[in-house]
């Protein structure tokens, strides 16, 4: 179960940088400023939860990888974020990082 507390840490990890890109715009600033602020909040309540048989580094790792790539896709799908072959690529690094890091806990 602490796995799946930790993807969703790294899911409300994304919500932070997307509710920051949102508050720049006068009519979505008070809405992007609240999304930034609860999802700050949850990402750090359900890593709190998934560290508890987690190995730190090992959550962390997982945790910020998670925010790192949907950040990034997010930035592509909505916002007109580069989304060339390497980038998307290097990004997908990530997800295999992550996988070993499962595999070898």
């Amino acid at each position: 179960m602490n796995w799946v507390f930790l993807v969703i840490a790294g899911l409300f990890e994304v919500g932070w940088p997307l509710g920051l890109k949102l508050a720049q715009t006068p009519s979505t600033k008070i809405i992007g400023s609240s999304l930034s602020i609860v999802s700050m909040a949850l990402s750090g309540i359900f890593l709190y939860m998934a560290q508890k048989t987690i190995p730190m580094g090992t959550a962390y790792a997982v945790w910020t990888g998670i925010g790192t790539f949907g950040t990034l896709i997010v930035g592509v799908m909505f916002f007109g974020d580069s989304g060339n072959i390497w980038r998307l690529l290097s990004a997908s690094l990530i997800i295999i990082g992550i996988v070993g890091i499962k595999l070898a806990h």
